[in-house]
């Protein structure tokens, strides 16, 4: 099931082998590519003495954040989003470096360069990661496998940088396969295959699945892609409300998404799930720093500014609340975007119930990279 090297997947849409569907005509052929450890791969490769190091890259003050981790630094538990004195305190001799956009957006277009050689349907996610509709073989290749493999050698030849590939007939499971063989892996998923993929896998692999959802559902029974599976539609929906639908299809390995170009972003956010609930304003207001340093960044990074920030918070009831202020001018600066984020929260509290999730958004925007959906990462994260 998890090939790194057979051309089995074939990019005319024909599956090979025993294990070929009768039938798998119109089906995709999806690529997602997903760089590893980017920023940090980045901050080692072009500093010789951070080479085999633990490496964050983030700030290491009192409220600074992880916004990324090296290898090195990940066997130590260290994490994307934590704070960088919980991250020092597991690893000692963590070595901080402030984030370089400029330097992450240049290599990023490199990467583009090499998808785009491949094919015209490429669906950045951020700066690391994108989905490839390779269905239409531009090149004659012959399997979208051997696409995958080209282009992350490719990419080792021309940045230095390792990329990890998930080939399948689908986005979902194109990117679940991704993160099946990182570092510096290759997965394929053929088709026939992804009901039986997705069901040995835990539910926490599952986009959109926090800690929080994972325990919820531990309670409720359910484990692994194979329990999701074995609950009908109405089970998820009264448990799950609309989030219910996702996993129904998911569990199937069922995803019609098709890989989209040339679209308007929404919004720029991150949001964060928490270990443990939260509901005391002090640690709502520390975790709101936390989130505001990272997304600003993410904004920053794309040279965005909007005039819609929104407060995301998610109680351990799975109830949403949202509240939202958009003004005439733009929010160019993070002073005024934390400003208005930090009023945002102060006219909430207090909140009914503690939270699990909380999530932060500027929207209206002008000026970001072309891409429909909105750009939200998991401070978690992804």
């Amino acid at each position: 099931m998890a090939i790194d090297t057979d051309d089995h997947f074939r990019s005319d849409g024909a599956a090979d082998g025993p294990d070929a569907d009768h039938d798998n005509s119109g089906l995709r052929k999806i690529i997602h590519v997903d760089m590893d450890a980017f920023f940090a791969s980045v901050e080692q490769r072009d500093d010789p003495n951070l080479r085999g190091k633990p490496v964050a890259v983030g700030g290491s003050s009192g409220r600074g954040v992880v916004a990324a981790a090296s290898y090195e630094a990940r066997r130590f538990g260290v994490k994307s989003a934590m704070p960088s004195v919980t991250a020092k305190r597991l690893c000692p001799d963590l070595i901080f470096c402030k984030s370089r956009f400029d330097v992450y957006r240049e290599v990023s277009s490199q990467i583009r360069a090499i998808f785009n050689h491949h094919t015209p349907l490429v669906e950045p996610l951020s700066l690391d990661e994108a989905f490839l509709d390779v269905t239409a073989d531009q090149h004659g290749i012959g399997t979208a496998t051997r696409i995958a493999q080209l282009i992350r050698k490719s990419i080792r030849e021309q940045t230095q940088l390792t990329a990890s590939a998930g080939v399948s007939y689908n986005k979902f499971l194109a990117k679940l396969a991704s993160d099946q063989n990182k570092p510096d892996g290759i997965c394929v998923i053929r088709p026939g295959e992804g009901a039986q993929f997705v069901a040995q896998l835990p539910v926490r692999r599952f986009h959109g699945v926090g800690p929080r959802g994972a325990e919820k559902m531990a309670r409720l029974g359910v484990e692994t892609g194979a329990d999701l599976a074995a609950k009908d539609r109405q089970w998820l929906a009264a448990n799950f409300g609309s989030f219910g639908d996702y996993l129904f299809r998911a569990a199937r390995g069922i995803d019609l998404r098709p890989v989209r170009t040339n679209r308007i972003r929404k919004s720029i956010g991150g949001e964060r799930t928490f270990g443990e609930d939260i509901g005391s304003p002090p640690a709502l207001r520390e975790a709101l720093e936390r989130i505001i340093d990272i997304v600003w960044d993410r904004i920053a990074g794309k040279e965005a500014r909007g005039r819609t920030v929104t407060l995301k918070m998610k109680c351990n009831d799975f109830q949403l609340v949202t509240r939202a202020r958009s003004g005439s001018a733009w929010v160019e600066s993070k002073t005024e975007f934390a400003r208005i984020a930090r009023d945002i929260l102060e006219e909430s509290l207090p909140l009914p119930l503690p939270i699990r999730l909380m999530g932060l958004t500027l929207s209206n925007l002008e000026g970001a990279e072309a891409s429909e959906e909105k750009d939200t990462a998991q401070l978690s994260l992804l």
